[in-house]
């Protein structure tokens, strides 16, 4: 099983989404930021390190949102998504085909990975209320 996190970042009603570029494993797919885990890291700064390199932002990482596990017929994924918040920069695509700031409302529209179907759920409840 490999460790992945992934940041939900909120601005005010919307929260960022990522497409995840042409060539690599579910491309075209749209995602939250993140990935693996490295040896020696924590969760944390796994997230904070990835955001640099995906996003080329600093962020401050708050609570689990959600954990999930999924299988993919390539690798097996827990995935750990935290509340995070932007504290310096502005998102780039500096690894991703395209960023977007979506309502919950607006998750039908876009294609997601799969292990993100249980979160979107969720998300979705939020902008109901």
């Amino acid at each position: 099983m490999t460790e992945v996190v992934a940041a939900i970042i909120w601005n005010n009603n919307k929260f960022m989404i990522c497409q995840r570029p042409p060539g690599k494993a579910r491309a075209m797919l749209w995602e939250f930021v993140g990935g693996k885990v490295e040896r020696g890291e924590s969760k944390e700064e796994a997230l904070q390190r990835e955001c640099r390199e995906e996003l080329g932002v600093r962020i401050s990482v708050g609570d689990v949102f959600a954990e999930v596990c999924h299988e993919y017929p390539d690798i097996t994924v827990h995935l750990t998504l935290f509340n995070a918040r932007i504290t310096d920069g502005a998102p780039q695509k500096l690894e991703h085909n395209d960023i977007k700031w979506i309502s919950p409302e607006e998750i039908p529209l876009y294609d997601f990975c799969p292990a993100d179907s249980e979160i979107l759920i969720q998300i979705s409840k939020l902008g109901k209320k």
